[in-house]
C-alpha cells in the first residue's frame, strides 16, 4: 500500500488535474489586464501550441442572439456573455485537438497526433465487480484529497480583482471540489448590489434548453480528468440505473455509503465519504456577503434518502416515465423555461409530468425527483454534486438524452437559436468552461463524442462488455509482462535445446572415434549447419 500512494503522489507530480475553469498561466493580474488566455504548450513552446499546428490564439466572439425575459438586467453579472468578463482571447484549437492549451485531444480521440478514435463504455454500477466498485470509490477519493496543480477557482467577482486585474483573487482547490464549485458557481445567484440583492431566476446550466448538453460536456471533463489523475485511461463513470427503484439501491458500505446507526442524517462511519467535508451548500450566507462560495469545508456530506416531502416527490421515477419522456418529439417548446409543457428537456429535468407532459408547479419529477429524494447535499442545486451519486445520477440522466437523440435524430436546428433564458442559446458558451464550448454543439449523439452505455448496446456487445472487457483490460495493462515472460520463456527454451543437441552431437563424437580406433579407420566428422531454435432538488435536512 506504501509503494502504491508513493506511485500514485509521484504520478500526481507529473500529471494536472482539471481541464475547467481558470488554468493558472491566465489567473494573474497579466491575464486579467491584458484579457487574454492563451497558455504555451510545452510540447512546442509556443502559445497553443501554434509551431505545431495545433492551434492559435484568436478573438472570443460570442452569440448576439436575444435571450428570454427571465433575466431582465445587463452587464452585472460575470457570466453575461461568457467568458468575456474575464477573457477576449483564447486558445482555438484545430482537428481533434482540445484543451485550454490545445495540448490535448477532443473527447473521443487519443494518440500523438489525436487522430485515434475510441469509444469507451459506461457501465452500471451494480453489474461492476466487487474490485471494480472499489476502484471507482478510491478515485473519488484520491480526486477529493489531491489538490489541483493547474487549475483554480475564482473567489472574488471581477469587478472585485480591480479594473486592470491588480488584485486577483484565485484560490487552489481539489479535483473533486472544483468541479462541485462549477456546479454552484453555473447556478449560483446573481449579484443585484448590497447585501442580499440577487436575481435567483438565473442558473445557465438548468431549467431550460441547455440543461442536458451542460452535463453532458460536465460527465466528460469530469471522466478526463480522472483517467488524467489516476493513469487509468480505461475509466469511465458508472451509472444507476433507478428505473423502478423502491429505495436508494447505491446507499451501502459496499457502494456509495450506507445510513449512520448514529445519525440518519449522516453517511455511515464505514465509509469513507463518512469523512468528506462539502463545500458551497451555504448559498444564503453569500447573497448576504455578496461574496462567493470559496470551497472552504463546510461541514460532513448529508444524505438521509426517503425522509423527504412526500408531497414534492410522490414516488421515484419508473420505467413508463422514462418511455413517455422518450416518446416526446419536441425538445423544447414554450418560454422553453421550468414551465415548457410536452418538452422532453423539461420532463427529463422533473418540472413536467411525465405522465402528461404538462408543467407541475411544486413537484419534482424524473430527474429533479431524486435530488429531492436523497434530503440532504443532493438536494440543493448549488451544493449538489457534493454527492458522489451525483455522478452515477446523471449519468443515466444523459442515457436517457442519447436514446432520445437516437430515437428522433433531431437536426440541430430543433435547438433554441434565440429567446431560450440567458445561457441556454444555441450559440452560448457553457459557464464557466475553459476551453469553449457551444451549448448547439452537443445537441449530438455520444458517439460522436467517444463513449456509449452498457445497456444500449446490443446482446453480443453487452456480453462482451459486461464479462470479458474488464479481462481484456486487466491483460492490457500486464501485457508487457506478458511480453517479457514470453521472451524470457522463449529464450530459455532456446538456450535448452541448443545445449541438448550439443550434448547429443559430442556423445555421437565420442562414439565414432571409438568404432573409428576399433577398425583402425579414420573417417572425416559431418558437419550440420541446420539447428533451429524457437521465439479500460431540494427537501433540506
Amino acid at each position: 500500500m506504501r509503494s502504491l500512494c508513493m506511485s500514485v503522489t509521484l504520478l500526481l507530480q507529473l500529471l494536472g488535474s482539471c481541464l475547467c475553469q481558470f488554468p493558472r498561466p491566465c489567473a494573474n493580474s497579466e491575464g486579467l489586464r491584458t484579457k487574454e488566455c492563451c497558455p504555451v504548450w510545452d510540447g512546442d513552446g509556443s502559445a497553443c501550441g501554434a509551431l505545431s499546428g495545433r492551434g492559435f490564439c484568436a478573438e472570443v466572439e460570442v452569440s448576439e442572439e436575444p435571450h428570454g425575459p427571465q433575466y431582465p438586467h445587463s452587464g452585472i453579472d460575470d457570466r453575461e456573455r461568457w467568458p468575456l468578463a474575464f477573457f477576449n482571447r483564447t486558445c482555438r484549437c484545430a482537428g481533434n485537438y482540445g484543451g485550454f492549451n490545445c495540448g490535448e485531444c477532443r473527447f473521443g480521440y487519443w494518440g500523438p497526433g489525436c487522430a485515434q478514435y475510441r469509444e469507451s463504455v459506461r457501465r452500471n454500477i451494480m453489474t461492476l465487480s466487487v474490485s471494480e466498485q472499489q476502484r471507482f470509490i478510491s478515485y473519488l477519493n484520491l480526486a477529493k484529497n489531491t489538490i489541483s496543480q493547474d487549475y483554480v477557482i475564482s473567489t472574488a467577482t471581477r469587478a472585485e480583482m480591480g479594473e486592470n486585474g491588480e488584485n486577483p483573487m484565485f484560490s487552489d482547490i481539489s479535483t473533486y471540489d472544483l468541479f462541485v464549485w462549477i456546479h454552484y458557481y453555473v447556478s449560483r445567484d446573481a449579484f443585484l448590489g448590497g447585501p442580499g440583492n440577487v436575481w435567483t431566476d438565473i442558473d445557465f446550466a438548468h431549467e431550460s434548453s441547455a440543461f442536458l448538453p451542460w452535463h453532458r460536456v460536465y460527465l466528460l471533463h469530469w471522466e478526463n480528468e480522472i483517467r488524467k489523475l489516476t493513469g487509468d485511461f480505461n475509466f469511465t463513470i458508472p451509472y444507476w440505473d433507478w428505473r423502478d427503484a423502491q429505495a436508494c439501491d447505491v446507499c451501502t458500505d459496499a457502494l456509495m455509503g450506507g445510513r449512520s446507526t448514529f445519525n440518519p442524517n449522516l453517511i455511515s462511519p464505514a465509509s469513507v465519504f463518512s469523512s468528506w467535508k462539502v463545500i458551497c451548500t451555504q448559498p444564503e450566507e453569500y447573497n448576504n456577503r455578496e461574496a462567493l462560495c470559496n470551497g472552504t469545508g463546510e461541514g460532513p456530506l448529508l444524505r438521509n434518502p426517503g425522509n423527504h416531502d412526500r408531497g414534492r416527490v410522490t414516488r421515484l421515477p419508473t420505467t413508463a416515465d422514462v418511455e413517455f419522456s422518450l416518446s416526446l418529439t419536441e425538445y423544447e417548446t414554450g418560454a422553453m423555461d421550468r414551465f415548457a409543457n410536452r418538452s422532453f428537456r423539461n420532463v427529463v429535468e422533473g418540472f413536467a409530468s411525465p405522465e402528461t407532459g404538462m408543467a407541475v408547479p411544486g413537484q419534482s419529477t424524473m430527474h429533479n425527483a431524486l435530488h429531492v429524494f436523497m434530503n440532504g447535499s443532493m438536494s440543493s442545486v448549488q451544493g449538489s454534486a457534493n454527492d458522489p451519486i451525483f455522478l452515477l445520477h446523471h449519468a443515466f440522466i444523459d442515457s436517457i438524452y442519447e436514446r432520445w437523440l437516437r430515437a428522433h435524430q433531431p437536426p440541430r436546428t430543433h435547438y433554441p437559436r434565440a429567446n431560450a433564458p440567458i445561457g441556454h442559446n444555441d450559440g452560448y458558451y457553457m459557464v464557466p468552461f475553459l476551453p469553449l464550448y457551444r451549448n448547439g454543439d452537443y445537441f449530438l449523439s455520444n458517439k460522436a463524442l467517444g463513449y456509449e452505455y452498457a445497456y444500449l448496446l446490443d446482446p453480443g456487445q453487452r456480453f462482451v462488455q459486461e464479462f470479458l472487457t474488464p479481462y481484456l483490460q486487466q491483460a492490457q495493462q500486464i501485457w508487457q509482462w506478458l511480453l517479457g515472460a514470453g521472451i524470457l520463456g522463449a529464450l530459455v527454451a532456446t538456450l535448452t535445446a541448443v545445449l541438448a543437441v550439443t550434448v547429443i552431437k559430442r556423445r555421437n563424437r565420442r562414439e565414432k572415434r571409438k568404432k573409428t580406433s576399433s577398425y583402425g579407420e579414420r573417417q572425416p566428422l559431418l558437419q550440420s549447419s541446420s539447428d533451429e531454435g524457437s521465439t479500460s432538488y431540494q427537501t433540506t435536512l
